[in-house]
């Protein structure tokens, strides 16, 4: 819920990638919850995983938030593949069909998020400013590109976080439980179970004569699947960055007319406390003049020509605003001049001008050859991109000219890299030592759509590392490895499986020992196994399961079973180094009443799931009265494309 409330309070414009994240959580938080399904997707193209509504969710759109989602993972875990992600798809395709479902009911009830509303976010996002402060187009195009994003796409995603904002945080908000809904809860975090634990690990059971060549052989054919290879590329990439585009560098006066454009930035602007008054005749403005030189101020100068002191005062003036005001030439002239100083009759737009300086703030900023090195700086980052941006433009036009690969390479002197066959995720099965630049993560995915006969073309590198120009030499269809290359590999997963089905089998042997009466000591003695330990004894309360929890870890399956049994039964869990066994003795009901503190916790925990649920649930009504149609045949397509033969 903590998640739920935070995106329903997140600024959309600031990251985008946290709406895609939300409705992972809302997700995963719905796992228990039945979605309304109608028919098995007969009606529905091969591209089309689910429909809500006349709403509907494509296997492009599903390809787009997996590469999203193995971007995120390969922030902790620059080598993780799309293999580890086989716990999250069916999370995902979930909350995409959350979020269609969003649409769906938005559109069915007339309920429009507008396109002001969308600009307003997207002006808000940080690097879209240019240096006035103002919303850049140029800069908008550049965050698109880095986050490899269309404009359609962006303004789709900000559209599903205002609707998250304006419909679901309503829903969710101020629900409240009475406390005595809480007291069966807390009563139970404070349950004592106390059992036995023992370990049957595999290394007991490793003994026993080598595996036949019949046996290996066997075991891969019933096993294929386990060592299939998915479908790779060869690429070829050709990079372009600025640091190919030789020597660039601003001139001396492009540089000046940066400064001058930016003075306010950069030099600071002189202002100047002015007086004036502006009469038809020059006789006139001259007696005002001699009188404001006589002395005394200048208002009291103007006075007999019928100004007032309000009249004639202009308070401070930068050069620019007096130009605007009365000229040029008068400007020049008020600029020039000390402070106390009256200056005219002088001839303006609007008259004869007569001005007196008042006093002076000289400009406090730098000059131009103290700003030069940023401004520099600046410049030649603006021309470098420039001239990439038009090294792109050629190559497109090269290409749209129908030239090869190899033809505008060798053209525009870029340095290619070929690659060995890479998954989908980026893996070379063949050269398992091989490594792609980090820049480049993103391109065997991008690339897995192309065939050997397309044309190449440009993508976009993250962080501004330029572009590639990405071709697809060869496509190497899904296959299982030959026998031969992985007989190691092979040899070791048959004996730990044989291993794994001798203890079991000796965990059922045991388990029907205990149920004839006898202890897990007892039972476990009698089995007379070597390199098997006496069970432990195990006393928990399961409030402490939530330690687990809060340190990112899950729950162990032996304490997770603890907490399922009956008194007197035991039942096994599997382990990554053997097989636990569980029994559990006796149980210890809880009292909360002597702990007004965790009643209070869960009280307010309730509350927080309590708004969850009236979210979720008004996610299920809104299914319900929409309807879904999921294609699970293209769903289980989507997944073994994207995932391959990873265990779910």
């Amino acid at each position: 819920m903590k998640a739920f409330r935070r995106l329903s309070n997140s600024k959309v414009g600031i990251a985008i990638l946290f709406l895609f994240l939300g409705l992972m959580v809302l997700s995963f938080a719905a796992a228990d919850i039945q979605n309304v399904r109608l028919g098995g997707g007969g009606n529905l193209s091969q591209n089309t995983l689910a429909r809500v509504g006349d709403v509907e969710l494509t296997a492009a759109e599903l390809d787009t938030a997996m590469q999203r989602r193995l971007n995120q993972v390969r922030q902790q875990n620059p080598q993780a593949t799309y293999a580890d992600l086989a716990g999250d798809f069916d999370a995902i395709v979930d909350a995409l069909i959350q979020e269609r479902t969003l649409w769906a009911y938005a559109r069915e009830h007339a309920f429009t998020v507008s396109k002001k509303l969308v600009d307003a976010e997207i002006v808000r996002i940080p690097g879209v400013q240019g240096l006035d402060g103002r919303f850049s187009q140029a800069n908008y195009e550049a965050f698109l590109r880095n986050a490899q994003l269309t404009d359609a796409q962006l303004r789709r995603e900000i559209e599903t976080g205002l609707l998250q904002r304006l419909v679901l945080a309503p829903v969710a908000a101020n629900a409240r439980v009475a406390q005595g809904a809480a007291r069966p809860y807390a009563d139970l975090l404070l349950e004592r179970r106390q059992g036995e634990l023992a370990l049957l690990p595999f290394s007991a059971f490793t003994g026993g004569a080598a595996p036949t060549d019949a046996e290996l052989q066997a075991f891969y054919r019933q096993n294929q699947q386990r060592y299939t290879v998915p479908e790779r590329r060869t690429l070829r990439i050709a990079r372009m960055t600025p640091e190919q585009l030789g020597a660039i560098a601003p001139t001396d006066q492009e540089i000046a007319a940066y400064y001058q454009q930016n003075r306010s930035t950069f030099g600071g602007v002189e202002t100047r406390v002015l007086s004036r008054a502006t009469v038809p005749d020059q006789a006139a403005a001259q007696q005002i003049a001699t009188r404001a030189r006589a002395g005394g101020t200048f208002a009291a100068a103007a006075a007999p020509a019928g100004f007032s002191a309000g009249d004639v005062s202009l308070g401070p003036q930068t050069r620019e605003q007096l130009t605007s005001l009365a000229g040029e030439a008068v400007a020049a002239q008020v600029f020039g001049a000390q402070a106390g100083t009256v200056v005219g009759p002088l001839r303006s737009s609007t008259g004869f001008d007569v001005i007196k300086v008042e006093s002076i703030t000289p400009a406090t900023g730098r000059s131009l050859e103290q700003a030069r090195g940023e401004i520099v700086a600046k410049l030649t980052e603006q021309k470098r991109k420039d001239a990439l941006a038009d090294l792109v433009t050629r190559i497109e036009d090269q290409l749209a000219e129908g030239r090869t690969f190899e033809e505008v390479a060798r053209a525009n002197n870029l340095p290619v890299l070929a690659t060995p066959g890479l998954t989908r995720a980026g893996a070379a099965p063949d050269q398992p030592d091989f490594r792609l630049p980090p820049e480049y993560q993103a391109l065997p995915n991008l690339g897995s759509d192309l065939q050997a006969d397309d044309e190449p073309v440009v993508e976009t590198l993250p962080n501004d590392a330029g572009y590639a120009l990405l071709d697809v030499a060869e496509v190497i269809p899904a296959a299982p490895a030959p026998l031969a290359r992985i007989a190691d590999q092979v040899r070791r997963d048959y004996l730990q499986k044989r291993a794994s089905d001798l203890a079991n089998a000796a965990a059922t042997a045991i388990l029907a020992d205990v149920a004839k009466g006898r202890s897990l000591a007892e039972a476990v003695r009698a089995a007379g196994f070597d390199g098997v330990r006496p069970p432990e004894a195990v006393d928990l309360r399961r409030g402490q399961l939530a330690q687990f929890a809060q340190a990112g870890q899950e729950v162990p399956p032996p304490l997770r079973i603890l907490f399922t049994l009956a008194p007197g039964k035991a039942q096994r869990a599997a382990g990554p180094s053997g097989i636990y066994l569980v029994r559990l003795g006796q149980v210890t009901p809880g009292n909360a009443g002597a702990d007004p503190s965790l009643l209070a916790r869960e009280t307010t925990g309730l509350n927080q799931s309590a708004g969850e649920e009236l979210a979720l649930q008004w996610l299920a009504a809104a299914q319900k009265e929409l309807g879904v149609e999921r294609n699970e045949a293209a769903i289980r397509a989507a997944r073994q494309r994207i995932i391959g033969g990873a265990a779910q």
